[in-house]
């Protein structure tokens, strides 16, 4: 049968005869999956090597491998097989692989220079997934260093080529090819369900509504996931309404056996009709025979860094308009179709144009060991089409690096590492899982990484049922409950997810049998299992996760990330000295925690000794008003243990004291009257002359605390021990002997006047130093006084006999000749029995009431 990417293959044999890399666009249900590693097998340039196709889904690429075999009326395992986790059918004559991408860049690792491959074709790069990316940056890589010859094929559905292409280099060719489709009716929903019951409903609902309307065909509908394809194949055969005489669901997703994964592929017989319940799998990846309608749901479960878990997870999410025109495109491959989506017409301007880039959201620490493994170093050294973000590249390597898959000197992978990317799990499981194994708890271990991959197996009991408490011991009993036969319907009050036990049984049981080999070649034992063991476990998988109950605070936890945490409601675990949260929500200032175990403080102890610092601290105590030295030992910010530290260094205790002085300010100091009347005079004459007298300001003498205050607080440990502190002397400290002799002839503390009265200045203000003296203490005085060797004239405050100024000047002279009259006349009428002369230079000064 003629497909509709036939007529560009001669197009495309030409580009990679000329060319090491080219770029193929084409549509869905174009064929390019299964027909282009054939029409390239027998290439000249190829031989006898092998062509190696990366598929984004295990059950594509089973799937993709079997068709191709059939052409040729072969087995999958002879000419074509495929290499997935867990399962790999390639025999000696095998020519063309079909593999997920993890697989591809484990074989990259072992062999960077893919001896015996001669194409490497990445199929459905539109996807932009974590590995494919990398896969290809690698595959870049090894061309450039290695593998001059090495072809590149990037095929994609949606994909700008342009782009592709120039990152291929060397004029990678764009061959296109236009596709076959048939007009696609489109219908929208009056409204979109918002709930996952509601969403069940309305597929359920629309298929039979097309089943009704439409004449013949088959339905392809996509929902988000396993959970949602079983209950809405439950309403389908079991609802109120029942499916038409010779309709059949056929269910389709990666957990899928093989057997019912062909029912949904193949034909329908003749005088039936099949509604396939698929996963985003079924959207480009795979050819569906006999689809001529589309219900599509709007929704699907892609990856996602999880802060919560600390690991990527699936999550569920809007299709982007380029998904939903894809999904829509199935519609129209035999013929006309008609395309239900469930949600309004206007809310398309709503969704994104394309699917983000896994590697611009993603949790990069899977992505920055498969790099270290690959003896990369800086990303930057590869050609990216999206460059990982920096930020989120060294919070990656930072993790690694305390998980101990990279050396802490250079940063390269150690042998711990390599065991840990040579597991199909991300980072912080495969090293629970390794330690696990080195314990003896890998079986454990294994159950612990099945779980924290999948979504949470217990449930509240019915509506309004309280949740299920953290304690992820629970969930490892209503595992280990779990059989061949199934779940339990419910453990220990909660409702026991089935389809998602199963998922992390089968998984657990599938990765204690690939550590198996590598735990016996460790000496370690596979058994032993103890629950109470969970908490050490993930302490492994989340050594920034171990958290320790604060002092009366049950419930509340601090993180050794120095984060709070708290659980939302009150369960057994809150009274726990200490705890790994396993499952976070990352909220400020206290996450709420979802998932945790009990943790021992002896097993912290000899687990993570090299991580635990012996420190000496001496600090401030706000609440005692006090330096306090304590012994302590650390992990992180837990403190595993605390007593008091006896003779600690003095040093420390002054660098304690001036910190909190330094946080109080210096105006807060226990300045006495002297002391702060030197400090004003230090001022002055520092607003003279800046060059030659030091500065005295809060922000000058806070930046040089160590230099003049810490000799004058040997023995102080308390707030009070200030108050012995001679901070006059301290002041005077910062004078040479020279400056310290000029200081009274410079800034005099008190000026002699015509009475013989000592009288104080004031310098509380630097640009004008004041002398507040009484008016008939002047008498006979010509010029007002000064000081700074008579560089400055204070500021005279002149008083009346009851002490308040009655003039302010710097004019001594001018005020006699002058203002003096009208002051005196005012001051005769208010103080009649004091002296008031006509002629105020030639009267005698007084202290006291004198007869005029």
């Amino acid at each position: 049968m003629l497909l509709p990417i036939d007529p560009v293959l001669p197009a495309l044999r030409d580009a990679l005869r000329a060319h090491t890399g080219a770029v193929l666009q084409a549509p869905p249900g174009a064929g390019k999956t299964t027909r282009v590693p054939l029409a390239l097998l027998d290439e000249a340039w190829l031989g006898e090597q092998k062509i190696v196709m990366l598929e984004p889904r295990r059950l594509a690429a089973r799937a993709a491998a079997r068709r191709m075999a059939d052409t040729l009326g072969q087995r999958v395992g002879d000419t074509v097989g495929y290499r997935v986790r867990m399962d790999t059918r390639v025999g000696p004559a095998t020519r063309i692989e079909v593999v997920t991408e993890g697989v591809l860049t484990r074989m990259l690792q072992s062999d960077p220079a893919l001896e015996g491959t001669g194409l490497v074709i990445f199929d459905e790069f539109h996807e932009r997934s974590l590995h494919a990316d990398l896969g290809l940056a690698l595959c870049l890589q090894s061309r450039a260093l290695l593998r001059e010859e090495l072809r590149i094929l990037v095929m994609s559905a949606t994909l700008d080529g342009g782009p592709v292409a120039a990152l291929l280099g060397g004029g990678a060719p764009v061959v296109t090819s236009e596709g076959r489709s048939f007009p696609v009716e489109t219908r929208w929903a009056a409204r979109r369900p918002e709930t996952p019951a509601a969403v069940e409903a309305a597929v359920a609902s629309a298929v039979r509504d097309v089943l009704a309307r439409e004449r013949g065909g088959d339905v392809l509908a996509f929902l988000p996931g396993e959970r949602e394809i079983r209950r809405v194949e439950s309403l389908l055969v079991g609802g109120d309404g029942a499916l038409p005489p010779g309709a059949f669901v056929a269910p389709l997703y990666g957990n899928l056996p093989q057997a019912d994964q062909d029912r949904a592929i193949a034909p329908a017989e003749p005088g039936r009709r099949k509604v396939v319940l698929a996963t985003s799998i079924a959207q480009t990846s795979l050819t569906i025979e006999g689809v001529r309608a589309v219900v599509d749901s709007g929704l699907a479960r892609v990856p996602r860094f999880s802060p919560r878990s600390g690991m990527a997870r699936l999550e569920t999410v809007r299709v982007s308009r380029a998904s939903a025109d894809q999904r829509r495109g199935r519609a129209g491959r035999l013929g006309p179709g008609v395309c239900v989506r469930l949600w309004p017409e206007h809310e398309e301007h709503h969704l994104l144009p394309h699917d983000t880039p896994e590697i611009l959201a993603a949790d990069l620490a899977p992505l920055a060991l498969e790099l270290a493994a690959a003896g990369v170093a800086d990303p930057a050294e590869l050609v990216w089409l999206d460059p990982p973000p920096a930020a989120a590249y060294a919070h990656a390597r930072e993790l690694l690096a305390q998980l101990g898959a990279l050396g802490t000197g250079d940063g390269r992978v150690t042998a711990h590492g390599r065991r840990m990317a040579a597991l199909p799990m991300h980072p912080r499981l495969a090293h629970m899982v390794l330690e696990g194994a080195r314990l003896g708890l890998g079986a454990l271990a294994c159950e612990l990484a099945a779980l924290l991959g999948e979504r949470d197996i217990l449930r509240a009991s019915g509506p309004g049922g309280a949740p299920p408490e953290a304690d992820l011991r629970l969930r490892v009993e209503a595992l280990r409950g779990t059989d061949d036969r199934g779940a339990p319907a419910s453990h220990r009050g909660h409702s026991v997810d089935r389809d998602a036990a199963r998922r992390a049984r089968t998984q657990a049981r599938e990765w204690q049998r690939e550590l198996a080999p590598a735990a016996r070649a460790r000496g370690a034992v596979a058994a032993g299992d103890d629950l109470e063991s969970c908490g050490l476990l993930l302490a492994f998988a989340y050594p920034d996760r171990a958290a320790q109950r604060r002092p009366g605070g049950a419930q509340r936890f601090l993180l050794r990330n120095g984060g709070g945490a708290i659980f939302s409601a009150p369960q057994g675990l809150g009274e726990s000295p200490y705890v790994v949260a396993a499952e976070l929500d990352g909220r400020r200032p206290e996450s709420r925690i979802f998932l945790a175990a009990p943790v021992s403080l002896a097993e912290l102890e000899a687990h993570f000794a090299g991580q635990i610092e012996d420190e000496e601290v001496v600090e401030w105590d706000d609440a005692a008003g006090a330096v306090l030295a304590r012994r302590r030992r650390r992990l992180g910010a837990l403190v595993l243990a605390d007593a008091p530290l006896r003779d600690p260094d003095p040093a420390a205790v002054s660098a304690a004291l001036l910190g909190a002085v330094a946080r109080e300010g210096v105006g807060a100091l226990p300045w006495s009257e002297g002391a702060r009347r030197l400090r004003e005079r230090l001022a002055f004459l520092h607003r003279l002359d800046p060059a030659r007298w030091p500065d005295v300001s809060d922000d000058a003498l806070a930046a040089s605390l160590v230099e003049w205050l810490t000799p004058y607080l040997q023995g102080a440990r308390r707030r009070e021990d200030l108050q012995r502190a001679d901070l006059a002397a301290a002041l005077l400290a910062l004078l040479p002997w020279q400056q310290r002799a000029a200081l009274d002839e410079m800034a005099p503390t008190h000026v002699t006047v015509p009475t013989g009265s000592h009288i104080r200045v004031d310098y509380s203000d630097p640009d004008s130093p004041v002398l507040a003296v009484r008016l008939q203490e002047m008498f006979g005085l010509a010029e007002t006084p000064r000081i700074a060797r008579g560089a400055v004239p204070l500021t005279l405050h002149l008083l009346s006999p009851a002490q308040r100024p009655v003039q302010v000047t710097r004019d001594l002279a001018g005020f006699w000749r002058g203002s003096y009259f009208d002051v005196r006349k005012d001051l005769r009428g208010r103080y009649p029995k004091h002296y008031w002369p006509d002629d105020p230079l030639q009267a005698e000064p007084t202290r006291r009431v004198k007869k005029g």
